[in-house]
C-alpha cells in the first residue's frame, strides 16, 4: 500500500495532502512530494492528512524528515488533521511542528481560505478532476 499526493501552491504558503497509508514502502514517494513542494512553492507547507489512514513509524520518521528539510530552505512544516496514533516526534535537533485540528483550521492560522492555487497531484489522486502531474 502506498500513498498519493496533492500538491497546492497558494501565495507564500504551500498545503501538501496525503491519502492512503504512510509506510516503510511509501516513504520514497513521500520524499519526492516534499520535493515537489520545494521547487514549487514559497513560505510554510501545511500537511494534509485528513486522506491518511494511518502511518508507521516510517512513515512519522519520514513526516520528521521533511520538517528539517524543509527547514532547510527556509520553510517550515505544519500538520492538519494528524491520524490518531499521534504526530511524529520531532529529534532533539529538528524544528518545531505546528498541528492544527484540521485543514482549515490551519489555513485560518495564515489567514486563508481553502480557495483553488496552482495543483499537480499523483494520478490516483482521489477524485481528481485537474490534469495529473
Amino acid at each position: 500500500m502506498t500513498i498519493e499526493w496533492r500538491y497546492t501552491a497558494h501565495e507564500e504558503l504551500g498545503v501538501l495532502s496525503l491519502a492512503g497509508y504512510l509506510g516503510a514502502e511509501a516513504t520514497g514517494r513521500f520524499t519526492g512530494a516534499v520535493g515537489w513542494a520545494v521547487a514549487r512553492g514559497t513560505g510554510p507547507v501545511i500537511l494534509d492528512l485528513t486522506g491518511l489512514r494511518g502511518w508507521s513509524a516510517d512513515g512519522q520518521r519520514a513526516v520528521a524528515e521533511a520538517a528539517r528539510r524543509l527547514a532547510e530552505h527556509g520553510r517550515p512544516l505544519e500538520l492538519a488533521a494528524v491520524p490518531a496514533d499521534g504526530p511524529p516526534v520531532p529529534g532533539a535537533t529538528g524544528p518545531a511542528v505546528p498541528v492544527h485540528g484540521d485543514l482549515a483550521a490551519a489555513l485560518s492560522a495564515h489567514h486563508r481560505g481553502e480557495g483553488a492555487g496552482r495543483q499537480w497531484h499523483t494520478d490516483d489522486w482521489p477524485g481528481s478532476l485537474t490534469t495529473p502531474a
